[in-house]
């Protein structure tokens, strides 16, 4: 998941632009000035194919405040793993010893189809997919990058001790980027760049390095609430306060049970995440973005419509969402997120059609969606 963390963004002076300081060739040797291999780093990122890279230190205590807060309400809803790890999260030195400094990247996924994705949501019998997922998953992908800029970075000053993360442990990975300069935590809880908006992932490397720090991003939200607005399930309940069991993200994704009765109408046609907040967000209009290729849609997944979609047989399904992040929510709930969206769309043959062809499916749980979207339907014909 990308999203279920949440803190305060804070204010601090406006980082230096690279382009101010001036690049000395790093010397093959351990010995190298840290800060010309900060330097390096930056470049070596940019060449990998990172569009911002940054380097923080490892203090994150008022981000562990508003971590044990969240989780001591059980914001979290059934995601264990977020309170597993106790301090961890918060505190990079004991997850990985040794480590003092982190390097935070980012790396562009949003195309500039603002447009387009509205549209989805208008079209009732389209299914709407968080573009992030639309095509490779990008775990793979980033993990292998920041793998080889940790070999690079071994070439020019021998053994050092590091880890590459992921998504793939227990990280506060936006209070990072923020203290590495990458962007500042929107009121949705979202890493917010100026220049490129919100449409990124994030990716770490814990390291042993005592190199200089950049400084933390500041915050340009100011009284812009329009995130909060537009929710549909309410579930950014506060500035940077993200109640995940309200999250069509948590509920269509991480969620393994019922769709609960509330939420099923406001999920609309999301049958996969939701990017609601973010594209509204005024910081993504003008917002300069990197097309990669890995993650152009697949499967005709930007304009599939849901009958289509809820065709598939379980062996399709695994065809066509192999080395997506799809993948990762299984079959049965991609057939319960589709029925709720169905119960959701005009009421056509094809839709009728659609939820009849799976009213005795032998699964519990997509059969009780299906059955209360048959009902909805029935309802709006009396």
């Amino acid at each position: 998941m990308r999203r279920f963390y949440t803190c305060s963004a804070v204010t601090h002076p406006p980082r230096p632009s690279p382009d101010a300081i001036s690049v000395t060739l790093l010397p093959d040797s351990a010995d190298a000035d840290p800060a010309v291999l900060a330097l390096r780093i930056r470049e070596l990122a940019a060449e990998f194919g990172f569009q911002r890279c940054g380097i923080s230190g490892i203090e994150l205590g008022e981000d562990e405040g508003h971590l044990r807060d969240w989780l001591e309400k059980g914001l979290y809803g059934s995601m264990e793993w977020m309170a597993r790890h106790g301090e961890k999260r918060s505190r990079p030195a004991e997850l990985v010893p040794g480590t003092l400094r982190v390097v935070s990247v980012g790396l562009d996924y949003g195309r500039r189809d603002d447009a387009e994705a509205w549209q989805t949501l208008g079209d009732g019998e389209r299914a709407y997919v968080a573009r992030y997922a639309l095509g490779r998953d990008y775990h793979k992908l980033m993990r292998q990058r920041l793998q080889r800029l940790a070999d690079r970075v071994a070439e020019l000053v021998g053994p050092f001790g590091h880890r590459v993360f992921v998504d793939s442990a227990p990280v506060l990975e936006r209070a990072l980027a923020r203290n590495a300069g990458l962007g500042w935590i929107g009121k949705h809880t979202c890493l917010i760049d100026r220049d490129g908006g919100s449409w990124f992932f994030l990716g770490e490397i814990y390291l042993d390095l005592p190199l200089p720090v950049d400084e933390p991003a500041t915050s340009h939200c100011g009284t812009c609430s329009r995130c909060m607005d537009v929710c549909p399930t309410q579930a950014i309940t506060a500035p940077h306060r993200l109640d995940a069991r309200r999250c069509i993200s948590y509920l269509t994704i991480e969620n393994d049970g019922p769709i609960p009765l509330e939420f099923r109408e406001p999920i609309g046609n999301r049958i996969f995440g939701c990017d609601d907040c973010q594209l509204v967000c005024p910081w993504n209009k003008f917002a300069k973005r990197s097309d990669e290729p890995d993650f152009r849609a697949r499967n005709n997944l930007d304009e599939a419509s849901l009958a289509d979609l809820f065709a598939w047989t379980e062996a399709e399904f695994l065809e066509r969402t192999e080395g997506s992040a799809i993948r990762r929510s299984g079959y049965r709930r991609w057939l319960r997120n589709i029925a709720v969206a169905l119960g959701n769309a005009p009421t056509t043959a094809e839709v009728l059609s659609a939820l009849e062809s799976r009213q005795d499916i032998d699964d519990d749980l997509v059969r009780e969606h299906v059955t209360w979207a048959l009902q909805r339907h029935r309802e709006r014909g009396n």
